[in-house]
C-alpha cells in the first residue's frame, strides 16, 4: 500500500501568493492528507489505483506559483525512516493495517 507525499514550497510574500499558499494545504487536508512538516504531507492510500486518484485530485489543486513534488513511496519505505526530534527518536505517525481477506 502506497504513501503519497506532496513537498512544497510556496511563497507568502503577497497577500495573493499567501491566500495561494493556505488554500493548498486546506485542499490536500481536505483530501485526507495530514501535515507531516510545515510543508510536507502526507496521505496513506489503500492501493496503487487510489493513490493515483488523489495524486490526479493534487494536479487539480496546484497553484499557480511555487515549488511542488509528488513523491509515492511503499509501506516497507515508509517503515525504514527514522525520525527524530531534535536527538531523541520520534515515534513513525500511526499506520494503517492492512485489511485482508479470504
Amino acid at each position: 500500500m502506497p504513501w503519497i507525499l506532496v513537498l512544497f514550497d510556496l511563497s507568502t510574500e503577497t497577500k495573493k501568493e499567501e491566500k495561494a499558499h493556505s488554500q493548498f494545504r486546506k485542499d490536500l487536508l481536505k483530501d485526507g492528507f495530514a501535515m507531516f512538516q510545515f510543508s510536507i504531507y502526507l496521505r496513506h492510500c489503500s492501493s496503487r489505483e487510489n493513490a493515483d486518484v488523489h495524486i490526479k485530485r493534487v494536479k487539480g489543486f496546484l497553484p499557480e506559483k511555487g515549488e511542488i513534488g509528488i513523491l509515492t513511496i511503499t509501506d516497507k519505505q515508509f517503515g525504514m525512516m527514522e525520525l527524530y526530534q531534535a536527538r531523541k527518536i520520534k515515534e513513525r505517525p500511526n499506520v494503517p493495517q492492512q485489511l485482508e481477506l479470504f
